[in-house]
């Protein structure tokens, strides 16, 4: 009975790597999906349009993208532990920035500048995590970046129940209590987590070690089914030379396209609630929250994509979205608009830890970091130009438009991912 007891406690501390990481992207999920609930009151409050909004929102998500292969990189050749910790600290100073009320003539800059902060410390988050996890199991590889992916996700649940508890409770009079509320206690249980973070990965090369005992224990001792190894030398063209491959290349162009839709849609959502589908503000930040609970779906999908295969179900996940996208753009009424925000976020959310279960298995293992970094650098980009180009033709012609223009990007996934099927 004591050895059994034992081995338990030894298979729940082999996930805590697993829970701290999972619950470090939740707050980076959390931080960035703070924003576009709270848009109306921005929008409102500093007298700003859809544009500059959008604006914003892209340019956080630009330094995001631009941190995917320096960090991929960088952990390649000082670990995980210190950029996972690094990018949470930066982003924790963000928020803090955003913690503290300033006059008026400062607050749009203050936000910008704290947006940027986020978007900086996140960007170092995702691809230095996929790269880890996959490493330290990776024969459940697929139900790992589940759990990451679902947990994160719920980032985007909290965020804007959050928003609708402070600016209710702005409304009625609570003293003390406001949007700058929401970042001050994010970037307290940032610190926290990351020290505990840096307790539980000793060293630099912890999650290495790891990951090859435990891929020895698995009978996968590289974490890698097909990827082979990286060669043209050093530097930016190792990385570069996997897109030679017409299979690698073709799935990097669908997720960009994903990317691009999936990420226009989250940051405007909440106003083509109100604007388009003409629904009250607390509805739309509700629903908003309702394209993210659904991402429990991902535990499936990934623990589905280790068992059938990953691109059966990338096409299914992809097709849902694009329809659920097409259905928003048809719907009228709170039960129809809300059946197809829910139907996009079991689509979206299914597709991503398959969609990192696909390149974790494709990237050789020696160039893991740096592969992921590039790709992530591509679909990050599309989707951080997404909110600019959303912002502008929603202010030109409306949402209808906007949204019908992610719907096409979707459509194009989905016909990608069949390509791909053909080629590999």
């Amino acid at each position: 009975m004591g050895t059994g007891f034992g081995s338990r406690l030894r298979a729940l501390a082999d996930y805590d790597v697993l829970a701290l990481t999972a619950l470090i992207w939740f707050l980076a999920k959390f931080l960035r999906y703070a924003f576009p609930p709270l848009f109306p009151t921005f929008r409102d409050g500093f007298g700003v349009s859809n544009a500059a909004l959008g604006l914003a929102f892209t340019a956080m998500m630009t330094v995001y993208a631009a941190m995917q292969f320096p960090s991929g990189a960088l952990a390649d050749r000082v670990g995980a532990r210190a950029v996972i910790v690094a990018g949470a600290a930066v982003a924790g100073a963000g928020a803090l920035a955003l913690a503290v009320p300033v006059p008026d003539s400062l607050a749009l800059g203050v936000v910008g500048g704290g947006m940027l902060l986020v978007g900086l410390g996140t960007g170092a988050h995702k691809t230095v995590a996929v790269r880890l996890l996959s490493r330290l199991y990776p024969a459940r590889t697929g139900r790992a970046l589940g759990v990451l992916d679902t947990l994160g996700a719920f980032g985007g649940v909290a965020a804007p129940a959050a928003v609708v508890a402070v600016t209710g409770a702005t409304a009625a009079g609570v003293p003390g209590v406001d949007w700058h509320a929401l970042f001050l206690v994010a970037a307290l249980t940032v610190g926290g987590l990351s020290l505990s973070f840096l307790r539980r990965v000793p060293s630099p090369e912890a999650g290495d070690e790891a990951g090859s005992d435990r891929g020895a224990e698995d009978g996968d001792g590289d974490g890698t089914t097909d990827g082979g190894s990286a060669d043209d030398g050093d530097g930016l063209g190792r990385y570069l030379a996997l897109f030679r491959r017409p299979a690698f290349a073709g799935f990097v162009a669908v997720t960009v396209c994903f990317s691009f839709a999936y990420n226009g849609a989250v940051a405007f959502l909440p106003l083509y609630l109100t604007d388009a589908a003409d629904l009250p503000e607390t509805t739309a930040s509700l629903l908003y929250s309702g394209l993210f609970v659904v991402s429990l779906v991902q535990l499936v999908t990934g623990d589905l994509s280790d068992r059938v295969g990953r691109l059966p179900v990338v096409g299914a996940t992809l097709a849902l979205s694009a329809g659920a996208l097409v259905g928003l753009l048809a719907a009228s009424g709170v039960f129809a608009v809300g059946a197809a925000v829910v139907a996009l976020g079991l689509g979206c959310h299914g597709f991503r830890p398959v969609r990192g279960a696909y390149l974790s298995a494709t990237i050789p293992d020696d160039a893991a970091g740096g592969g992921l970094g590039v790709v992530r650098t591509l679909l990050m980009g599309a989707g951080a130009l997404a909110p600019a180009v959303v912002g502008r033709v929603a202010d030109a012609t409306g949402f209808g438009a906007a949204f019908g223009l992610l719907a096409g990007a979707m459509v194009a996934a989905v016909a990608l991912t069949g390509v791909v099927a053909l080629v590999e």
